[in-house]
């Protein structure tokens, strides 16, 4: 949307003409200088032709004489004829000269025009001013159009800068004979007048709009050759042949069923027609449906219309070839199973394919170990040493502590060691030790 058509009619934040773009909305037909930031040779001349876009994507080639360095978003007066035109600069640079040959439009043609100036202030306000009478000028046209019957849509006005022009835009089935009409819209609105007969296509780039897909439309912001789209196209990729969902916004068929064909015809180079029949020991098989990309063809039995069977294409042209020899195969299906596709290696390289990746955030707790308890202690745990031991040195122990003698009372509680007894078993143990020697 266009910031002159907006209901708030302000400029958004973020223009970057200021609101003065004049093509019908922020996007339509931009252009990125990829060699903006690059400094040009030492002692290399800059190219002297800009490009110029106007309303509605209108754009031309002219050649900037007057020394000015011009850079894009730059504001210009153009030569027009008559008067001078306003419009916005485009492209400049090197990239002009690649637009011009890729248009096969040479550099010293001499129908380019020149850049007068850059625009003043008193230039933009008459401009801003034509603008505003755009709308209202259409409407005026099409009740002049409908007093005199005649078979044509006024569809877009665009009025030159200097106010002294307008171009009417319009769409017609037949020829249409509007000499009465120029005559009426010259003494209503006191200004050259120049009509232009559009097709379809071009109006609906002129008015723009939101497509199925939910983009905004191809032909308004990039698509500039509008080439023919035949029901082949939707044929060829297995699209039912519904004109309501084939039909664009301008009641022709869309313009994206081109971009995917040449990969469905070269998919398509070696696979059977769909109207194919192969004959078997078991009867006639009929081909039902086709998937182009894994190569796979569905057949049916007459007498059996309701068991789809997957065959490849490879096998499909091995039995045609057979049929062709005047045999018939016992069965159109192989041992093998269907060809499955094979999925790409980078479907799940870092596993970050899960949605529930991130939920388990709480850490695990680590358990606590248990202590080692004393052997004779009811259920406490045995240590591991006592396991260890074999079964010989077990019974030593054993019958060594019966000689020592038992510590434990009557009460079955053990008792303190007397001090005497302690210091008795310590000079014992220090005379039992070995020497160094």
């Amino acid at each position: 949307m266009s910031c002159t058509s907006c209901s708030t009619n302000k400029t958004p934040g973020g223009c970057k003409s200021n609101g003065s773009c004049g093509t019908g909305g922020c996007g339509k037909l931009n252009v990125f200088d990829w060699l903006a930031n690059m400094e040009s040779p030492a002692g290399a001349k800059a190219f002297n032709l800009v490009e110029v876009r106007f309303k509605n994507g209108r754009k031309d080639f002219y050649a900037n004489e007057t020394g000015s360095e011009l850079f894009q978003g730059d504001i210009v007066a153009t030569e027009a004829s008559p008067g001078h035109d306003i419009g916005v600069v485009s492209l400049s640079g090197e990239l002009v000269r690649m637009q011009m040959k890729k248009k096969n439009i040479p550099t010293n043609h001499p129908e380019i025009k020149k850049v007068y100036r850059k625009a003043k202030q008193t230039d933009i306000d008459k401009w801003q001013s034509a603008k505003d009478l755009e709308v209202p000028t259409m409407y005026k046209a099409r009740t002049l159009a409908l007093k005199l019957k005649l078979q044509m849509k006024i569809s877009d006005v665009e009025y030159q800068g200097d106010k002294t022009k307008a171009i009417f835009y319009y769409t017609a089935d037949e020829r249409v004979d509007f000499r009465e009409l120029i005559k009426l819209m010259a003494d209503e609105f006191k200004i050259r007048i120049e009509m232009k007969q559009i097709g379809a296509r071009q109006e609906a780039s002129r008015l723009g709009g939101i497509g199925s897909c939910g983009r905004e439309l191809c032909c308004s912001t990039w698509l500039t050759d509008f080439r023919s789209v035949s029901t082949s196209a939707a044929r060829y990729q297995q699209l039912s042949l519904n004109p309501l969902k084939l039909a664009g916004q301008c009641g022709k068929l869309k313009c994206c069923l081109n971009y995917e064909l040449d990969s469905y015809l070269d998919a398509l180079k070696d696979i059977p027609d769909g109207n194919t029949k192969l004959e078997t020991q078991k009867g006639r098989a009929y081909c039902q449906k086709t998937d182009i990309f894994k190569r796979i063809m569905w057949f049916t039995y007459a007498d059996d219309p309701g068991n789809f069977i997957p065959v490849a294409v490879d096998r499909v042209n091995e039995i045609i070839a057979l049929n062709k020899a005047g045999e018939k195969p016992d069965d159109i299906s192989i041992k093998k199973e269907a060809p499955k596709v094979k999925l790409p290696d980078f479907e799940n390289v870092v596993g970050q394919d899960s949605l529930t990746r991130f939920d388990n955030t709480k850490k695990k707790k680590k358990k606590k170990k248990k202590k080692p308890g004393f052997p004779n202690a009811g259920n406490a745990p045995v240590s591991t040493d006592a396991k260890e031991k074999p079964v010989a040195k077990q019974v030593e122990n054993q019958g060594r502590d019966e000689g020592k003698g038992n510590n434990q009372g009557n009460s079955g509680q053990p008792r303190k060691p007397n001090r005497n007894n302690r210091n008795r078993n310590k000079k014992n143990n220090t005379d039992s030790a070995p020497s160094a020697e």
